[in-house]
């Protein structure tokens, strides 16, 4: 095979990637799940924004000019930073339901924080220690994954009345540990193709979350 047509190759398997859609997309889950690897792709794909929890935590610590181990501290002892993330999220996905255009939205309470806005609702989830394996680049036990995630599920109930294991109104729920990443990426990718609104019967309503 030429140099030439490999290229051409390439570029036909760039075309082929693309996905035509409009959905405004959310993705869910635990820290090692897999949603930031889908999410760059799926942007990539679709050539839409995508927006992260993450990303707007950390912007938010230098914001308050405090590194991210003091935000997180204080996320533990205070509403302040998380009634301050989850206010910009919803802002966000408030302006990106009202634009009518794709858009990916990730955060653990992106489904509930996006509310009607949302199209397409994601749930991933992994085994404890598939996620721990994941993330261990962070230096994180998974008993320090555990406890973290408790505080975190305690915090949302305490200020929301959310409970991270009502699920029910997730329109896809994945267990990334059972397929590689193009086999997540795939699983994803026909939902978002397959989808035809005419046929559509309808979401589970996402219960109001007032911040």
């Amino acid at each position: 095979m030429t140099i030439n047509e490999s290229s051409q190759l390439a570029a036909r398997d760039a075309v082929d990637e693309r996905i035509d859609t409009d959905l405004f997309i959310t993705v869910s889950g635990p820290p090692g799940c897999g949603a930031t690897t889908l999410c760059n792709r799926l942007a990539a794909a679709i050539d839409c924004p995508y927006v992260s929890g993450g990303d707007i935590f950390r912007e938010l610590a230098e914001e308050n000019e405090i590194s991210l181990n003091q935000q997180i501290a204080e996320a533990d002892t205070s509403d302040s930073i998380d009634r301050a993330l989850d206010n910009r999220l919803q802002q966000i996905a408030e302006k990106w339901g009202e634009a009518d255009k794709p858009f990916i939205l990730e955060s653990r309470l992106a489904g509930w924080l996006a509310g009607p806005n949302a199209d397409l609702r994601i749930w991933l989830d992994a085994p404890d220690e598939v996620r721990v394996e994941r993330t261990n680049k962070r230096e994180e036990t998974q008993a320090e994954m555990r406890v973290r995630e408790v505080s975190e599920a305690g915090r949302y109930q305490s200020y929301y009345d959310i409970a991270l294991t009502d699920r029910e109104f997730y329109d896809l729920q994945i267990n990334t540990a059972r397929w590689d990443k193009d086999g997540v990426y795939n699983l994803v990718r026909a939902a978002i193709e397959s989808h035809n609104p005419a046929t559509d019967e309808g979401v589970f309503k996402t219960p109001p979350v007032e911040l």
